[in-house]
């Protein structure tokens, strides 16, 4: 009786899962909330694109948060309902979401997925040491491929929702004159840096496009990603660096532990240099919605102002 029952209500649960993916998928095929297009992004880089491109034609959601690291994100069963709900989804690309690739290239079978870094071209795209046969992800940091990707999230846009086509390259043409205004004041602001002073030391290869457009050395404790940690190797490579040139600050980033970065602090003070803290930056997520951070242009700026004050202490200032 007892394994009777048990497998009655094994059958009512299935038929309530049934049900309920069932309900899911219809939902998803309207792709709408509020009257609204219904666009689910992975980053808030994308979902902040995603609104001002969109404005009050849609309503959008992003699925990592502040502080969240995208390369070991892994979709939750909220997630999954929302991707299958949603009228558009917009991803990165480029393996930056790579424990959810399997999931993007199921949805993309019965839905519009789109990787919004598809249509750059492969030829700007920076080739990371050690990962042949991959790109860098972290195109952001180079405000002038984010123009391209804002044009894309407009692209696909129009594309799911014609009938405000014309909303959609209204917002995509004015965002794109604020990031190239954009990309001119980060060149002017990293160019006040004394030449010398110029190398960025980060927990990990997050701004290889940040160093290569503005005139930066970018050295990272981890690769591209963060999936495995620093090793000494890698530690004692940085140490020499900052020791030789003397370098007044190291960076720490939302998004990854710090514990590396303190352990280069802590063996650079023994070798008789004192590197400081010159902040936390944002690299694979955005700060709090709501603040100047949430944004990508508030993002962008935070970052700018925090090298540039961090790199321009005299080393003589940072020992103090």
């Amino acid at each position: 009786m007892l394994r009777t029952s048990f497998r009655g209500q094994l059958w009512v649960i299935l038929g309530m899962a049934c049900a309920l993916s069932f309900v899911g998928c219809k939902r998803g095929s309207q792709g709408s909330k509020s009257g609204k297009l219904y666009v689910v992004t992975t980053t808030g880089m994308l979902a902040d694109a995603a609104k001002r491109v969109g404005g009050d034609k849609v309503h959008v959601e992003g699925l990592m948060g502040p502080s969240v690291d995208p390369h070991l994100y892994k979709a939750t069963a909220a997630d999954t309902r929302k991707l299958a709900e949603a009228g558009l989804v917009l991803y990165n690309g480029l393996h930056l979401e790579g424990k959810m690739q399997e999931i993007l290239t199921k949805m993309g079978r019965s839905k519009p997925v789109v990787a919004a870094t598809d249509k750059i071209d492969r030829k700007l795209l920076r080739k990371p040491a050690g990962y042949k046969g991959a790109y860098d992800p972290h195109v952001w940091f180079d405000v002038s491929l984010w123009e391209q990707v804002v044009r894309r999230v407009g692209e696909a846009l129009v594309k799911v929702d014609p009938k405000n086509k014309a909303t959609y390259e209204a917002n995509a043409k004015a965002y794109v004159k604020e990031l190239v205004d954009l990309h001119k004041w980060v060149k002017k602001e990293l160019a006040m840096i004394p030449e010398g002073r110029r190398v960025l030391v980060t927990s990990h290869d997050a701004f290889g496009y940040f160093g290569q457009a503005y005139g930066l050395k970018v050295v990272g404790l981890q690769g591209i990603s963060t999936v495995s940690e620093a090793g000494l190797k890698d530690i004692e490579r940085v140490i020499n660096l900052i020791v030789t040139k003397k370098l007044p600050a190291i960076f720490a980033e939302t998004s990854v532990s710090d514990n590396a970065v303190k352990a280069v602090m802590e063996r650079c003070a023994r070798r008789k240099h004192n590197v400081a803290m010159g902040g936390k930056l944002y690299s694979d997520a955005m700060g709090p919605e709501g603040t100047p951070e949430g944004t990508y242009v508030g993002m962008v700026r935070f970052n700018v102002n925090t090298v540039k004050k961090a790199l321009s202490v005299s080393s003589s200032s940072a020992q103090k």
